[in-house]
């Protein structure tokens, strides 16, 4: 594997590092991580599963963004409740958000909220688990990832929507919670369902994936002499494996091997080649310019992509902090939306914006607010899901679900349900239990 570092990091209040450490993938044919991939979405094709080309785009909003200055404003609550930004109309009539997003408010009719998630943990290691996978499992005391996450299981279930590419990537890094890639992570189902890392940050002027390229010193002549002697070895193995199982394997090889070598892959991860004024629309920051990026590898083939956005555990300052995220979280969510939209793949890709958990209904002394896992709010629309929707309620003061309460389950429900995925499909966890995708829950029949 590849490293790469940015020398810079993040610490949110339970005290651990968060760092700008990336790993992607190399030019490794032994452990043939693309290559299970592959063998995967062949045997889903072979099983007869749904092989519609959906994508998701998940914003990740690292630390737990407060409900009341995003998607779930209070504007008759008291002012402690209430917080120092106004509720703005939307272009869906019936339906408001903080001011501090102008442009997502233009696009609600393509958009959705639901306001009643919980799962009544404050935890952020838990939440985030959580989140990402449905299950309550890791947490601060045991912070190895309990079960697969959602972005490993659709790379697991369905594989990249175009050979070549990889299935799941995360931008800028993979979520780094106690070992990498945190609760994005496939967890028992092995690293070939990681996410693969796009290297850095993509607003960054030498911004360069190089995985999708040789490594230095090595070039394609090299490479193809290595892979004729990887796949002597392979011939060997299957001459050896009197079952056959080994049959087919040089296809997967071949097919990981072309992703290397090729040049499809190296295409979508170029930023560069974006207009410039492109890039204004989006924003010259990295959650901006990694929404940019998400939107090229969907449309390159990739089934998974998050964008992380950090910095949002804002015990104090939240006046100041959510300035600075919104100005960066607003332009990002509304160009994506309105070039999706424009270029005919806003049908097939699931846009998602969540976190681990909400904040308090209350500001605290400190002008912040705290950890709040009774009640949040999620924005999702894309992939075929209905827009323009609210489902469920928090109650005036955004404490808990007044209405419709909905767990993190019931969320990805919906997505699996969006692929066509079944989630009584079950995978054997270290112990050799059969684990299913989801334990509980249905999908969210108002967004179908």
């Amino acid at each position: 594997m590849l490293n790469f570092e940015l020398g810079r990091s993040s610490r949110n209040c339970d005290g651990f590092t968060r760092r700008d450490m990336l790993r992607v993938g190399a030019l490794s044919f032994g452990g043939m991580t693309l290559a299970g991939a592959l063998r995967s979405e062949a045997a889903a094709k072979a099983a007869g599963q749904p092989t519609r080309k959906t994508s998701v785009i998940c914003f990740w909003l690292d630390g737990g963004p407060t409900h009341h200055e995003t998607w779930d404003p209070k504007p008759t609550a008291p002012r402690d409740y209430k917080g120092p930004f106004n509720a703005i109309a939307t272009n869906v009539g019936g339906i408001q958000i903080c001011e501090l997003f102008p442009r997502t408010a233009k696009l609600m009719d393509k958009l959705s909220i639901i306001r009643s998630v919980h799962h009544d943990n404050g935890d952020h290691f838990a939440a985030a688990h959580w989140m990402w996978t449905g299950y309550h499992g890791s947490s601060a005391a045991r912070l190895e990832p309990m079960y697969p996450s959602v972005g490993s299981i659709i790379s697991r279930t369905k594989g990249a929507n175009r050979r070549g590419m990889p299935a799941f990537v995360s931008i800028p890094y993979a979520m780094t919670i106690g070992q990498r890639p945190g609760y994005q992570s496939s967890a028992f189902m092995g690293v070939a369902y990681n996410p693969f890392d796009a290297g850095g940050d993509p607003n960054q002027r030498n911004f360069q994936v190089r995985n999708v390229t040789l490594p230095g010193g090595v070039d394609r002549e090299r490479a193809v002499e290595r892979k004729s002697l990887v796949a002597g070895l392979d011939r060997i193995r299957r001459d050896a494996d009197a079952s056959g199982l080994m049959a087919g394997i040089d296809d997967f090889n071949r097919q990981a091997f072309d992703m290397v070598t090729g040049r499809e892959a190296a295409k979508a991860f170029d930023i560069h080649k974006e207009d410039p004024r492109t890039r204004d629309r989006y924003g010259r920051n990295s959650v901006g310019q990694g929404a940019l990026l998400a939107r090229r590898l969907v449309e390159a083939g990739v089934t998974f992509v998050t964008v992380h956005s950090g910095g949002w555990d804002n015990h104090s300052g939240i006046e100041p902090a959510m300035k600075r995220h919104a100005s960066n979280l607003d332009p990002a969510i509304s160009a994506l939306v309105s070039d999706l939209d424009q270029r005919g793949r806003l049908d097939e890709t699931i846009v998602l914006v969540m976190g681990e958990f909400g904040r308090t209904p209350k500001v605290n002394g400190s002008a912040g607010r705290d950890h709040w896992g009774n009640v949040m709010s999620v924005l999702l629309g894309g992939g075929g899901l209905a827009g323009g929707t609210v489902v469920g309620a928090s109650d005036g003061k955004g404490a808990s679900p007044a209405k419709r309460p909905v767990k993190p389950a019931h969320v990805l429900h919906t997505i699996y349900k969006q692929f066509g995925i079944d989630p009584g499909i079950t995978h054997v966890d270290r112990a050799g239990r059969p684990i299913p995708i989801l334990g509980e829950g249905e999908p969210i029949e108002e967004l179908l």
